[in-house]
């Protein structure tokens, strides 16, 4: 109980400036998001020429039950505008790694679904980011560190957001 009388006195509340224990810990999680951020960008470029968030697009494709997603699920996934996640689209669709179709489910709307480069293309990236998640991210922590990590995102995390 003592801890927690010394931590709250560390804290400051509604619109006061943040004590240097919270801004440590914010500036510490957006600053080491950002860095990592680019770096996975950078890594992914160099070596297969895609960026972050193609990849991140790729993989929501490569990875959904059905093989195909709308374009809202794909902007949701990937934390894009729709139209962003649109423009996206149109780009990898005149490169040949995704494809639109024509929606299953209500004829209306499009899904879509990668082609086979693009299958291609996520498993030949996929190695080499989850190498570069796992030395820039996680093997700085044990497993109660990422357990602890996860528990904290869960606690941060607006219901129905993932």
């Amino acid at each position: 109980m003592q801890a927690n009388v010394k931590a709250e006195a560390a804290r400051g509340n509604g619109g006061a400036p943040l004590t240097e224990l919270e801004l440590g810990a914010w500036r510490g999680m957006l600053v080491a998001h950002a860095a990592l951020t680019r770096r996975l960008d950078a890594d992914l470029r160099a070596h297969h020429g895609i960026a972050l968030s193609t990849y991140e697009a790729l993989m929501l494709l490569g990875t959904s039950q059905a093989g195909r997603l709308r374009v809202s699920e794909l902007s949701r996934g990937a934390l894009l505008s729709i139209s962003g996640m649109s423009r996206m689209i149109d780009r990898l669709e005149r490169d040949g790694l995704v494809r639109r179709e024509a929606c299953e489910e209500d004829g209306r709307g499009a899904e879509v679904a990668l082609t086979d480069a693009g299958r291609e293309l996520l498993t030949a990236a996929r190695a080499s980011h989850l190498r570069a998640v796992r030395e820039g991210f996680l093997e700085h922590f044990d497993d109660d560190d990422l357990a602890a990590l996860a528990g904290f995102w869960a606690r941060v995390t607006p219901p129905g957001e993932t």
